[in-house]
């Protein structure tokens, strides 16, 4: 008699207390009656090669990467998609039965679902993206827009370099925008995102003023907690339509459930109630 090995995926990250994602995967997994496990594991910047050795002998089909693995992890895998590669970070590893571990990055992926869920009429090509911070998580966005055929992205951050940096990397469809001017740029662009921290509870207030928004855009915030940010509450204030951060975030784990556990999961309010903790 022989037993099927239960797969195991899980997150890395430090720290990874803070993450929902095992609550969602487990969901998923329980939902479809699926026998595996998700598990949420702290390893340490010095463990990160160590630890890709062992999992996958341990009986782990892959995992998600966090902050502050996402980039390191790119060097340590065999094989790396073209979209992590341009982003640079990768956010889903699957361990192949080869032994080769393959990265990919489905934070765009996400991000571009979630605002098709969220705003099913959205015409990326009709306007300007507005796209606010220049991090990693700005440069998955940046990445899916100009996919999806966005025609201009004007990037505003704080520090001016790292915006120049990424014109540098994507090409001249980024046009460069002050900080300090950033609320003079938004009066004809159909989507608007904040990919910063500002408004997450316990950082700063989002405070450029958002007065000039074109009522016919598409308003997202990466940040979900709080779910409502007052990024969002003023393009609602403003008549736009506004799409939160969680769905990304459910949107990004769905490819990855689908290639470890062999099936595709729903984004549904169900879902989103259970990540809520509803």
């Amino acid at each position: 008699m022989t037993h099927k090995k239960i797969p195991l995926a899980g997150v890395i990250g430090s720290p990874i207390s803070h993450s929902r994602s095992p609550r969602l995967h487990e969901h998923w997994l329980r939902r479809y009656g699926i026998q595996g496990h998700y598990i949420p594991m702290d390893i340490a910047r010095d463990d990160l090669r160590q630890a890709l050795e062992v999992l996958p002998k341990l009986g782990f089909v892959g995992i998600n990467v966090t902050i502050p693995h996402k980039e390191e992890v790119i060097g340590l895998a065999d094989l790396v998609t073209d979209r992590a590669a341009l982003i640079g970070a990768a956010n889903t590893l699957i361990f192949r039965k080869d032994g080769k571990i393959h990265a990919d990055n489905t934070d765009g992926y996400g991000f571009v679902e979630n605002l098709r869920q969220g705003a099913p009429a959205w015409n990326p090509r009709s306007g300007a993206a507005v796209v606010f911070g220049a991090g990693g998580a700005a440069r998955a966005v940046i990445a899916s827009l100009i996919e999806v055929g966005v025609p201009e992205i004007r990037l505003t951050n704080r520090t001016r370099a790292r915006a120049d940096a990424l014109r540098t990397e994507f090409g001249s469809k980024i046009k460069v925008i002050e900080w300090v001017q950033a609320g003079n740029i938004l009066d004809d662009a159909i989507t608007v995102v904040n990919t910063t921290s500002l408004g997450m509870m316990g950082q700063p207030e989002f405070r450029v003023p958002l007065d000039g928004l074109n009522r016919a855009a598409v308003v997202s915030d990466l940040v979900y907690t709080p779910l409502k940010t007052h990024f969002l509450q003023e393009a609602e204030n403003a008549g736009c339509r506004t799409v939160d951060g969680l769905g990304m975030l459910l949107h990004q784990a769905a490819p990855a459930f689908e290639r470890w556990f062999g099936h595709r999961p729903d984004v549904d309010e169900a879902t989103r109630q259970v990540v809520l903790g509803s």
